[in-house]
């Protein structure tokens, strides 16, 4: 599977075409569901741009990114970052529960962050499936130690900027024996490689604008359109050999 990553935490001047409103995360989607993307990861902003787990926000954007690719799996994102304070970041999330249409299929939860279990707890509340993000491999061991919880959809291993695949195959080795799917990726300048790695080992990876804003050979990227393409084409060139 291959997810792609919409906008995340850019400012709204990082990519000329860095999709902000819900009718440009819209666009983008349908663009890419004709290239065969059938799962995405958005951050949805506010009226200045600014990422929110405000349920209004959320709902906008989910329900008219819904309304253009009704069969795809849309999901959102709870960084701490956000909202701080992890008391009033789960009540957030679980006022999504009465978002109707506009309610994500999924929603990520970084491992490593204050209250993470409370935000799962919310999301089990509000009926929507679990993304773990695992940044390190600290957090990793913090997952085994809690155990995996009920509506887990995946695990997100997240090889950060500067790391390699050798960071990426010690968070594997950590979390494959928790048995769900894994969505092995980077960023900035680890998201090629990573990708690449992710292929050779057929697992689950990602690609967008907010992992990286570069085509593998370097050069500014015109869109997630072309990203996406050029994931696939890494894909398929792996599972030949």
């Amino acid at each position: 599977m291959l997810q792609a990553c919409l906008n995340g935490a850019r400012v709204p001047d990082s990519h000329p075409a860095l999709p902000v409103t819900p009718q440009q995360l819209a666009a983008d989607a349908a663009a890419l569901v004709a290239l065969g993307v059938t799962h995405f990861h958005l951050h949805p902003r506010d009226v200045v741009g600014l990422e929110v787990l405000a349920g209004p926000e959320v709902a906008t954007a989910v329900s008219v990114v819904r309304a253009l690719v009704p069969r795809a799996e849309l999901g959102v994102t709870t960084a701490a970052w956000i909202q701080p304070d992890p008391v009033r970041r789960a009540e957030l999330v679980e006022g999504w529960a009465g978002l109707s249409a506009g309610r994500p299929d999924v929603a990520s939860v970084n491992v490593h962050e204050d209250g993470w279990l409370d935000t799962v707890a919310a999301l089990q509340a509000a009926n929507i499936g679990i993304e773990l993000g695992v940044f390190h491999e600290e957090a990793a061991r913090t997952l085994v130690r809690a155990g995996l919880p009920d509506g887990t959809r995946r695990i997100l291993a997240e090889v950060q900027p500067g790391e390699t695949t050798t960071e990426a195959d010690a968070l594997l080795r950590l979390l494959e024996p928790l048995g769900a799917p894994i969505l092995l990726h980077g960023e900035d300048d680890s998201a090629w490689p990573v990708l690449d790695h992710a292929a050779r080992l057929e697992l689950d990876t990602r690609i967008g604008l907010e992992d990286t804003l570069l085509n593998p050979d370097g050069t500014r990227t015109r869109d997630n359109a072309e990203l996406v393409a050029y994931a696939q084409r890494a894909i398929r060139a792996n599972a030949v050999r």
